[in-house]
Parts: C-alpha cells; structure tokens; sequence
C-alpha cells in the first residue's frame, strides 16, 4: 500500500478528493494525560490557580478541530459540523481521559480532526496545571474509530 500524500515522484502533494463521493463521516480519538493524585483533585475540584481546566481544555480540543487545515500542512480544510469533546477523570490512571468525535458530510473524513481535538485538549490541561505538577505525562493519542467514505468503519482494538 502507498502512501497517499506523495506522488510518483516522491514529492509530497495533497490528495485529490474531488472523484470521491460526498458521505457522512466521524471519527473518534482518544487521549490521556497522567498526573499527580493531588493535581488531579485540584482540576477535580475547580480550584486551580488558572480557573476551569476541563472547560477551558474542552473548549481548546473543539477550537483545535475547527483549525486543523491550519495546523497539519497537507489536511483538507472542512466544513465540519459536530465536535464533541469529553473528558473523565480516572483516579486509576491518575489522571483525566479525553475523547474527541467529530462529524462532517464531505469527500474526506475527519481523523485528523477528532486526534487534533485529543491532543489539544491534554496540551491545555497540561499547560493550566503545570505551576503544580511539571511531572504529567500525554498519552495514549490514536484514532478509536472512524467511519464513512469508500474504506468504511475502522473500530481500534
């Protein structure tokens, strides 16, 4: 299988999608972001220095789709018409588990969307709680499942 962002000529180009049929499509990303027991009651509680780190990281992964074409040189920018973002705090980890879906009706699907979403919104955790904890680590950042257009449904493992 080749990759599809080069040309014969080995020259990096963006895909043409105008053949491709207009569908539904979503895709869903997920992330982690560790951190201390405390920092994790602190974002828990609300009582971070910086104010509202879930609302705050929340609103930040939803901007971050919105502006991926900007962000991801070769991305097609897309009318996308639904970006969700949850975040769960997981005391196990210890830390907070982010989930990105994001929706459009295009001739491209949305992958690097819901994963700009994921990582934007740990990034923002990350960068609100950091005068407490500069030991949190990212992870876990992959595509969970995607669907629509001619490769049909993916579902991660």
């Amino acid at each position: 299988m080749a990759l599809t962002h080069f040309d014969a000529a080995g020259a990096a180009h963006m895909v043409d999608v105008s053949d491709k049929d207009v569908t539904d499509r979503v895709a869903v990303a997920a992330a982690w972001i560790k951190m201390s027991p405390e920092t994790l009651e602190i974002i828990t509680k609300g009582t971070a220095k910086k104010g509202d780190v879930i609302g705050v990281a929340r609103l930040a992964g939803i901007m971050a789709a919105k502006r991926t074409a900007d962000l991801i040189p070769l991305c097609h920018p897309l009318p996308i018409t639904k970006v969700g973002v949850e975040i769960d705090r997981d005391p196990a980890l210890p830390g907070l588990r982010i989930t990105a879906t994001v929706k459009t009706t295009g001739q491209t699907g949305v992958e690097m969307e819901a994963l700009t979403a994921a990582s934007t919104c740990a990034l923002t955790v990350y960068d609100m709680a950091k005068a407490v904890d500069k030991h949190m680590e990212i992870g876990g950042i992959h595509v969970r499942l995607k669907d629509g257009g001619k490769s049909g449904r993916f579902e991660a493992p």
